[in-house]
C-alpha cells in the first residue's frame, strides 16, 4: 500500500512507502476522478512514484457514456489546460517529489491532454503514457519520450488518428513506442468498465508502463 494518500477538493495525491519519489501526473478519462483513477495513483505509489491526479470535473463523476458526455461539456470554473498546468506546478513543488522531470499518464480524454501537455517544452515532462488516446500535433519542441497503449477494436480512436500521431512524432524525431492489444476495445485497462475490461491486456500494459517510467525518469 502507498505510504500516504491525500484527497482535496481538486487533487488526489499518493506517496510511496519511502516518502520520496519521481512525480507522475495522472489524467483521468471522461468519467471523472473516480475510485479507479485514484487507484492508479495508489498503484504508482506502490511502485515508488509520487502520483497526483487533478480533478477536471470539480468533484463530479459519471458511470455512463451519456453522463460522461455531459460532464465533459459542462462549463468549468477555469479552462482545463490551466487546471492541468497548475496541477503540474503543484506536483513539481511537492516536497516528496525528486528529480527535475515528471511523467504524465492519460486515459482516453486524459490521453489527449497528456499529449497536448507534452508538446510544450516549458513543462518538465520527460515521459508521456497515453491509454487509447491519440493526438497529432507539433512535437518538435517536446522534451518527452512516448508510450502508447491502444485497443485492437476501438470505436473511439481510428487507425488514421494513431497513424497521424506516429507521423507527428517521427517528423519531430521523438521516440515513441506503441502497442496494440488483441481482442480489446476502448477502456480495456479500466477494471470498473465491465463491458471493456481485459485483465490480461491490462496487466501487460501496466507492466510496460512501470518499466517505461522507471527507465525514463528514475535515472
Amino acid at each position: 500500500m502507498p505510504r500516504k494518500t491525500t484527497q482535496s477538493t481538486n487533487v488526489y495525491v499518493a506517496l510511496p512507502p519511502s516518502g520520496k519519489g519521481t512525480g507522475v501526473l495522472v489524467i483521468h478519462a471522461w468519467w471523472g476522478l473516480n475510485d479507479f483513477f485514484r487507484g492508479v495513483c495508489d498503484r504508482l505509489a506502490e511502485e515508488g512514484f509520487v502520483a497526483l491526479a487533478p480533478d477536471l470535473f470539480e468533484g463530479q463523476v459519471a458511470t455512463t457514456i451519456a453522463g460522461a458526455k455531459r460532464l465533459r461539456a459542462k462549463p468549468k470554473k477555469e479552462p482545463t489546460y490551466k487546471t492541468l498546468i497548475r496541477a503540474i506546478e503543484q506536483l513539481c513543488n511537492h516536497p516528496a517529489v525528486q528529480g527535475s522531470t515528471i511523467g504524465v499518464i492519460g486515459f482516453s480524454m486524459g490521453g489527449h491532454w497528456a499529449l497536448w501537455l507534452s508538446q510544450r517544452p516549458a513543462l518538465p515532462i520527460g515521459a508521456t503514457v497515453t491509454f487509447y488516446g491519440a493526438r497529432a500535433g507539433d512535437y518538435t519542441s517536446s522534451r518527452a519520450v512516448f508510450l502508447g497503449h491502444f485497443a485492437e477494436g476501438d470505436d473511439w480512436v481510428s487507425d488514421a488518428a494513431l497513424k497521424k500521431l506516429k507521423k507527428s512524432l517521427e517528423t519531430a524525431d521523438r521516440v515513441g513506442e506503441f502497442f496494440i492489444y488483441p481482442d480489446t476495445s476502448h477502456w480495456f485497462f479500466e477494471s470498473d468498465r465491465a463491458d471493456a475490461f481485459n485483465s490480461q491486456a491490462a496487466e501487460l500494459a501496466w507492466e510496460r508502463t512501470v518499466k517505461f517510467l522507471r527507465k525514463r525518469l528514475m535515472k
